[in-house]
């Protein structure tokens, strides 16, 4: 009986290990800021500046350290003037000239 008990707290060990990896993967926001400020030769300073937030906010968001609200999302593709989902997304953008299927 004891086996049986291992073997499903292993099972549900497995389980609860999967759902945090899906956690962490589902909350990760993936974004272009930096790709949009090099081609457009804004500095980070320059970005805070005119969203309204430090400088370091702007790196920690362009190395995924932090997700953006709504609000912040919207106004960094406002002031590109692209839509927000060309900055932004649940999944990571392809690299540069790879080709998508």
């Amino acid at each position: 009986m004891s086996a049986a008990r291992s073997c499903d707290g292993a099972a549900i060990g497995t389980v609860v290990d999967r759902l945090r990896r899906y956690a962490v993967m589902s909350e990760t926001v993936y974004n272009r800021i930096a790709l949009l400020r090099a081609e457009r030769h804004v500095t980070r300073r320059q970005l805070a500046e005119a969203l309204g937030v430090h400088y370091q906010t702007v790196g920690y968001l362009e190395r995924g350290e932090y997700s953006p609200s709504l609000y912040l999302a919207l106004r960094i593709a406002g002031y590109f003037e692209v839509p927000v989902e060309v900055v932004f997304s649940t999944s990571p953008f392809p690299r540069i000239g790879e080709r998508t299927v």
